[in-house]
């Protein structure tokens, strides 16, 4: 599968090293009669990165920047290289490559000249048959050719069939900036300058293999303004933008309110549409104007010019991200039985493009369309170039709606060619929409495109199916292979109407979780990233889940090895449940897998040494044996045996144990200090409940007495969770520190958990048993107004998401899930007044995963800003994971995750920077790899309440060495 509808199943995937490697893929594929199809990063929206022959992965071998030369602005580029690197390569220079989908940090350069793709800034640079100079291809007969302008390259026969064919060529195409659909045989008009190269532009991978390019490089300007206008409807903005194209902009992109997420449109103008005009300039000065001179030119509701780039790339993430978010849509009718209320949405008519001067009336036209056949969609893309992208919510999954799916291309390609339109407009024809040329260029000019596919291809061996002798618009679609029934899963898939099915249809392909370096704040997807492998990025493992529900390939369901062995290396970070524009959740999804697929068998050793965890470490403490269990694990061989037995990974550390435990030091404080009963009296913003999760009640419990340290001087009282409850549903007994006999005699003792280590490793049975005993327990929190404050990132993600998802039958899971807050909401909410130490130091570290992906960290950052700490945390994810890190085969991928951002971060941090790690697992990795002690936020406030240095070791990075790696 690639970003489209489509599914066909491949005979095998081979990753070339060079192209003595493709040559050797296409004789053997020739003398076998097996069809070959190229692919990059597989974010075709229309079905032409999939085939049923050999695949090509360039994205593997094949990815590097040749040579860049600035002063001829060229680049030589390998067909798997990502489109972001030759941007980053290409800045120093004030140069750029000048197409730019959204897709650009995961786009293959090698996909773009096969779809012929533009992106953003189309308006002013072109597509990228406009900035191709040169093409080294391999063709089915093992030809190599060098491809350029005046017959170079040309296959033998293809001059002899333009010439013959040259009236037909000059009157078939229609004029528009954005004509991708079928092939480009006009550039090779004399009067076009017979350009062999950009004729292969499109082609999607049917004429020949590419193996090098040499492209073009523009100026960049030196600074850039965004002018966002708003207008009352999408009608409007589409009227409004072609008038916009004289004044020189470098985009004039376009979508509508009902494609904004919410609390987006906090920094969007006023309006029911936007307009999103970039220009350039010299100098801020004049990018500036030019953008004033727009807004004035625009009749407007409302207008935004943004200056700063922070600001700017805020905007355009909103943009960028459209093509996933437009795949979820809130109601509707047209989705049969089962499925989830209508709020899927799908490509197939992603990228029409009609002149810019009739786009107004083309949309007008096409919103009725999509009435006449109760379909709703939401249009957004390049107004600018009257190329418009738009998500469906066609039900794919009945007959009757693939027969309405049919009936609507059908009128939709006769619309779009009555207004002078292309089917395609950027993502090219592939199986979505060839079958319908005929439509748009007439049976005689479709027939010259397979004399010239016979030309290149005379074996039909490249790409069989698409662009000429397409395969039906309406057959190997993605979803036939899936189950009509709900699948019997253990999480409630709330935003999914609880089936799991729907779920992993989530994801569309898209591939935002494939991008090969980690950038902002961003985390999806680590383990991709270290491994560079399909299998290993989100999408990867949702597609095997969707073969493993499928039963035709995976065939031995939950028990599947290749599904475990792909989800072996998910982090669980959660990153793509924030990241991903479809908000796919695979860390509930492996939890769901593993739930199933160990089912009644043995697990692997990890899951009972690691996901029992709180179990060990109550029982250590109970037994007052940590002291001798540090001990023990500080001799070599016995340590190395726990390991071996634990199924933990030799390369890592036992982390030490506690002396004595957080509720331990709480019990012991001083009466008059002791914070009331949580089922008390009260009143609302005095009590906070200090949740006292296994890792800061047993292995780290300064977090915890710095917590109260600095809850308490910021005016709050805290009290701990209960740990005894009467019987007959009576009013607790104590908040973690009663020693009443009656209460010992009648009540229940027990500790509150998240239940995360075993979410983590697939325990849900014995996850809902600890969850329901958690909630009895919190009965008579969840009965006053007090907020439960969470200090583990991890722990207060479990608990806001995995709670209320696994216990979706509990009406109190969702009570708690909405009173989880982190240290820093509530210092924010409870204590608005009060102000925190100042520190004024540089601060480094890595914002949490789950954190980031769940929690959010607006109110660490402006807690952090408040305390004087400076700087950003890194994006990324530290790599220990709770669990994942520290189970066996697994300490290289953990540790190269740490090594993308987080350890180069701290090395680089200037002198006397506070190393921040909220979470254990950070803090771990931290000392672990690099000898830093790293501290949680609580830690750092609390000591500088208390006046305590911070010591010489503190400020030179607060590095400590061990002997452990």
């Amino acid at each position: 599968m690639d970003a489209s509808n489509y599914r066909r199943v491949p005979v095998g995937v081979v990753a070339p090293r060079d192209a003595d490697d493709v040559s050797a893929v296409l004789e053997v594929c020739r003398a076998h009669g097996v069809p070959v199809v190229a692919r990059g990063g597989g974010t075709s929206i229309a079905g032409q990165a999939t085939g049923t022959g050999v695949v090509l992965d360039f994205t593997r071998h094949m990815n590097r920047l040749v040579t860049l030369d600035p002063e001829a602005r060229t680049a030589v580029v390998q067909p798997g290289l990502v489109l972001d690197r030759l941007q980053e390569a290409a800045a120093p220079y004030g140069l750029r490559f000048g197409p730019d989908p959204s897709t650009h940090s995961r786009c293959t350069l090698g996909g773009m000249i096969g779809n012929n793709s533009c992106g953003s800034h189309s308006v002013a640079w072109g597509t990228t048959a406009d900035s191709v100079r040169e093409l080294a291809v391999v063709t089915a007969r093992g030809q190599r050719l060098r491809l350029g302008q005046g017959w170079d390259g040309a296959p033998d026969g293809l001059r002899a069939l333009v010439d013959g064919e040259l009236a037909r060529l000059r009157t078939g195409y229609p004029e528009l900036p954005r004509r991708i659909s079928g092939y480009a045989l006009d550039a090779l008009l004399p009067e076009n300058g017979v350009d062999v190269a950009r004729s292969f532009c499109g082609s999607e991978g049917t004429l020949g293999v590419l193996t090098e390019a040499v492209v073009r490089l523009v100026e960049a300007p030196r600074a850039r303004v965004l002018a966002v206008l708003g207008y009352a409807a999408e009608g409007d903005a589409a009227e409004a933008a072609a008038g916009l194209l004289p004044y020189g902009p470098l985009t004039v992109e376009g979508m509508a309110a009902d494609l904004v997420p919410p609390g987006a449109a906090a920094g969007l103008p006023r309006g029911g549409a936007w307009l999103f005009v970039e220009t350039g300039g010299e100098t801020a000065a004049q990018a500036r104007a030019r953008a004033q001179a727009i807004v004035r030119a625009a009749d407007v509701v409302d207008a935004r010019v943004v200056t700063d780039p922070a600001g700017q790339r805020a905007l355009w993430r909103i943009r960028e991200d459209a093509s996933g978010t437009a795949t979820r849509m809130p109601g509707g009718t047209s989705q049969p039985p089962g499925a989830v209320g209508g709020s899927e949405a799908w490509p197939g008519w992603e990228d029409c493009a009609v002149p810019p001067a009739r786009l107004g009336a083309y949309l007008r036209d096409f919103r009725t369309l999509l009435t006449a056949h109760d379909l709703r969609g939401t249009p957004y893309g390049h107004f600018g170039d009257g190329c418009i992208h738009v998500r469906i919510d066609f039900d794919l999954l009945t007959e009757a709606g693939i027969g309405r799916f049919r009936r609507f291309s059908e009128e939709l390609a006769d619309l779009v060619v009555a207004h002078g339109g292309s089917l395609s407009g950027e993502h090219g024809d592939g199986q979505a929409r060839a079958e319908l040329l005929p439509r748009m260029y007439g049976p005689e000019l479709v027939a010259l495109f397979e004399r010239a596919k016979g030309v290149w291809d005379p074996d039909d061996l490249l790409n069989p199916g698409m662009l000429v002798r397409p395969a039906p618009l309406d057959s190997n679609l993605r979803f036939a292979v899936l189950p009509r029934e709900p699948v019997d899963v253990a999480f409630g898939y709330p935003s999914d109407g609880g089936d799991f099915s729907a779920a992993v249809r989530r994801c569309v392909g898209v591939a935002k979780c494939r991008t090969t370096e980690a950038t902002g704040d961003g985390v999806m997807c680590p383990s991709f990233r270290v491994t560079g492998r399909e299998e290993h990025s989100t999408r990867g493992r949702a597609r095997l889940l969707h073969e493993m529900l499928a039963g035709e390939l995976v065939t031995d369901g939950w028990r599947s090895t290749e599904v475990r062995d792909a989800l072996d290396l998910c982090l669980s970070c959660k990153g793509c449940r924030s990241d991903c524009p479809v908000e796919v959740d695979m860390a509930t999804y492996k939890a769901e897998f593993l739930h199933h697929h160990y089912e009644g068998r043995r697990r692997p050793a990890a899951h009972y040494s690691m996901g029992w965890l709180p179990v060990w470490l109550r029982w250590a403490s109970r037994t007052r044996a940590t002291a001798v269990l540090n001990t023990l694990a500080a001799v070599g061989p016995l340590a190395h045996l726990a390991k071996r037995l634990g199924g933990i990974a030799p390369e890592r550390g036992i982390p030490r144990l506690a002396g004595e435990t957080f509720s331990g030091w709480w019990r012991r404080r001083p009466v008059d200090k002791q914070a009331p009963d949580p089922g008390g009296s009260a009143s609302r913003g005095e009590v906070v409940v200090l949740w006292p999760d296994t890792f800061t009640e047993h292995l780290a419990p300064s977090v915890g007495r710095a917590a109260v340290r600095v809850l308490e001087a910021a005016g709050l009282r805290v009290a701990l969770p209960p740990t005894l409850r009467t019987r007959g549903g009576r009013r607790p007994v104590g908040d973690g520190r009663s020693r009443s006999p009656v209460a010992l005699l009648t009540a229940r003792r027990g500790r509150v958990c998240c239940g995360l280590t075993y979410v983590s490793t697939g325990q849900l049975d014995h996850a809902r048993v600890v969850l329901r005993r958690t909630l009895d327990l919190m009965q008579p929190v969840l009965e006053t107004a007090a907020p439960v404050v969470v200090l583990e990132p991890s722990c207060a993600a479990a608990l806001r998401t995995d709670l209320p998802e696994l216990l979706h039958d509990d009406p109190r899971a969702g009570r708690l899930a909405a009173r989880v807050l982190t240290f820093a909401e509530a210092l924010e909410r409870y204590a608005p007044g009060w102000t925190p130490p100042r520190l004024d130091r540089p601060a480094v570290g890595q914002t949490h995963c789950h954190q980031h992906a769940v929690l959010g960290d607006a109110a660490e950052r402006r807690l952090r800003e408040a305390a004087g700490l400076t700087g950003d945390l890194t994006g990324g994810c530290c790599g220990l994971a709770g669990n994942f890190g520290f189970e066996a085969g697994h300490f290289e991928v953990s540790s190269a995750c740490a090594e993308e951002r987080l350890l180069p971060a701290v090395r680089d941090a200037p002198e006397g920077s506070v190393v921040l790690a909220d979470g254990f697992s950070c803090r771990t990795q931290l000392d672990q790899l690099a000898g830093v002690r790293g501290r949680h936020l609580a830690e750092v406030l609390a000591e500088a309440l208390d006046g305590e240095p911070d010591g010489e070791q503190e400020h030179q990075g607060e590095h400590r060495h061990h002997d452990h790696p």
